[in-house]
């Protein structure tokens, strides 16, 4: 939830102004509640009326919901969904890195190429990942590390709480600009890919549900304290990056921590990528398909192919919009509540139903307007 994105939050409240921060608390409440609808269509009701979890994978949910028209058709879609848009967040930890890099020693004469491919040396080890119980300890550490990114972002700001003034939020905005701000906040809440394969990993998954709204709801403080004090401080000139704004003693601390950070993050997506392939793959008799030699293989080649991806591709940001507006949007919004709508729907009440209708069209339209921004932005860049 406290992921690189938060970063970019100030710049969002620069093109959103007051409505900025209610689409903090709304994004907030809207990905809390599909999570919670995503976990429910793992579960069904026994004959005792009690609750069962008979699927183990947003590919298992599916699966179920396109049992009718093709088993499989329904787990091809959201795997295919799942691996790009993992695949793409780790590309782009590995662009982090290198940019991290190159402007922390700006002295050294190496590129940003060059600095990625040291960056990439480092995540070696990841191809000996075998449990999540290994990511789960560097997403500890990853954490620990970007609470001291907001920290000192945001002790600074309040040595500049002289200067903070209401005035510097807008009232009118551009509709394009309003977009991208819209992008950013609720792309910064997105975890639904993860969450079937954390709740089935809790020691209590009972408490998932109250888990979740915690999360939620700290995560949605976090933000807003710190968006509002970032944005408060810079007003105008906030920058995309908002650790750009911090003269240059603190730059070089932050941009250290942000590519620690960028590099303890990249384990979980590639992990929850890769698995999925891997299961994929090794599902038939064959006894090669199951071996170690070969998981070894998968993720080695999945390590190198992300490199490459992040070396070789001209205009990744923008790319990375494109492929975010559709994967992001789909995994997040369209997903959960259209499956929820197919599997549930003789026990959801009218409330219910009217909420995962809603919540779909609102990611139709978030996911119709990216794709425009997006390819308008690629297009001018190509002219």
């Amino acid at each position: 939830f406290q992921g690189i994105f938060v970063l970019g939050l100030p710049y969002a409240l620069l093109h959103s102004g007051y409505s900025g921060l209610f689409l903090i608390i709304l994004a907030a409440a809207l990905c809390c509640y599909t999570g919670k609808i995503l976990i429910a269509c793992l579960y069904e009701e026994n004959e005792d009326g009690q609750l069962v979890r008979v699927r183990d994978t947003y590919e298992d949910i599916a699966n179920a919901c396109c049992k009718n028209l093709s088993p499989k058709l329904g787990g091809i879609v959201v795997n295919v969904t799942q691996v790009v848009e993992l695949i793409m967040t780790c590309i782009l930890y590995l662009v982090v890195s290198g940019n991290l890099l190159s402007q922390s020693f700006p002295h050294v004469p190496m590129t940003e190429k060059t600095w990625s491919v040291i960056a990439f040396v480092t995540l070696l080890p990841c191809v000996f990942i075998k449990t999540l119980k290994i990511v789960s300890k560097l997403s500890q550490l990853c954490s620990l590390v970007h609470f001291i990114i907001i920290l000192v972002v945001m002790t600074y700001c309040l040595t500049q709480i002289h200067q903070w003034s209401w005035a510097k939020f807008r009232l009118s905005i551009e509709f394009e600009d309003f977009l991208v701000s819209v992008g950013v906040i609720i792309f910064s809440y997105t975890s639904q890919v993860f969450l079937p394969t954390l709740e089935g990993n809790m020691k209590n998954p009972g408490e998932f549900r109250c888990m979740l709204n915690w999360t939620h709801f700290f995560a949605c403080v976090l933000k807003t304290a710190f968006a509002l004090t970032a944005f408060l401080t810079w007003g105008e000139k906030t920058k995309e990056v908002i650790t750009d704004n911090l003269p240059s003693f603190l730059q070089t601390l932050v941009n250290l921590c942000l590519l620690t950070k960028a590099l303890l993050s990249y384990p979980l997506p590639f992990f929850a990528a890769t698995e999925i392939v891997y299961a994929c793959i090794s599902r038939g008799n064959h006894s090669n398909y199951r071996s170690p030699l070969f998981a070894l293989g998968v993720r080695g080649s999945f390590l190198l192919l992300t490199l490459l991806m992040a070396m070789f591709i001209p205009h990744f940001a923008l790319l990375m919009g494109l492929t975010g507006s559709v994967t992001g949007a789909a995994m997040t919004f369209l997903l959960p509540s259209l499956f929820h709508l197919k599997l549930k729907w003789k026990k959801l009440s009218f409330l219910e139903k009217y909420a995962d209708i809603s919540v779909f069209i609102l990611g139709f339209l978030c996911c119709l307007a990216g794709i425009v921004c997006s390819i308008k932005g690629l297009l001018e860049v190509f002219r």
